[in-house]
């Protein structure tokens, strides 16, 4: 399939043109060559968006600008959009498998419908096993209500040889809802945890602020009416010494 290619400047041929200008100013039906020195003017192209119509539909604009937008346009809408994929899940090669290996490959199929993908789930059959295709039907029961909060099956069992086929497929609603609750109860837990991050903080400086009241018990703290007063009464109080008897000595003369 060919992509059409807008026709600029001297590509386009047909004669008069609906022109717009670059600001939507609305030029009206004028002469292609009117439309070309116009954009000249202004240092643009002359871009035909609309060949269709009769006239022609004419923008004046900037041609390079306006394709590289369109590729980053292009570019988002690709990279947003998944691309839906059938995914294919064995349950072993017979009926006879653990019930741990189920779950394991459930836990696959999860995981796959989370992400937006059909799965078709195989089981298998070997020799006698034919004989006993009520155990197929009952294994894909549990596993239709095991899948039912977020998927819903597209395809009922149904048995192709030896081989026992179920399709499931995301249920969209479901799965949006379930995003939302543990988006919600994420919120939840980071606000209980910054709440009780807060508390201890809190009851941490309340602590430290009554030790800083607290009075200093230590052996060398005086009272501060002892420290401006003098010592205390009851402490012993230094004794004067005797002042040394003055003896007279005579001299013989």
């Amino acid at each position: 399939m060919s992509v059409r290619r807008e026709r600029v400047n001297d590509m386009i041929r047909i004669s008069p043109v609906r022109c717009i200008g670059p600001d939507n100013e609305q030029y009206g039906v004028i002469e292609l060559d009117e439309a070309k020195s116009l954009a000249r003017e202004a240092g643009l192209d002359l871009v035909e968006i609309s060949a269709d119509s009769r006239p022609p539909v004419c923008r004046i604009m900037d041609y390079g600008k306006y394709k590289y937008q369109q590729s980053k346009k292009e570019h988002k809408a690709k990279s947003g959009s998944k691309r839906t994929e059938m995914k294919e899940i064995r349950l072993g090669r017979s009926l006879r498998i653990d019930p741990h290996d189920i779950q394991m490959r459930m836990n696959q199929v999860r995981a796959f419908l989370m992400d937006g993908h059909k799965v078709q789930i195989i089981q298998p059959f070997q020799g006698r096993e034919m004989q006993h295709k009520q155990s197929g039907y009952e294994r894909m029961r549990e596993i239709e209500d095991t899948l039912a909060d977020i998927g819903k099956v597209e395809m009922t069992p149904r048995f192709n040889g030896r081989r026992m086929v179920m399709i499931v497929a995301p249920d969209k609603a479901k799965i949006q809802a379930m995003k939302r609750a543990d988006d919600a109860a994420a919120k939840a837990s980071a606000d209980k945890e910054k709440s009780e991050n807060k508390a201890a903080e809190e009851a941490k400086a309340e602590a430290a602020a009554e030790e800083a009241q607290k009075p200093d018990d230590s052996p060398n703290a005086q009272p501060e009416q002892q420290k401006q007063d003098g010592p205390a009464e009851d402490q012993p109080q230094p004794q004067p010494q005797p002042e040394a008897s003055e003896e007279t000595v005579e001299v013989d003369r």
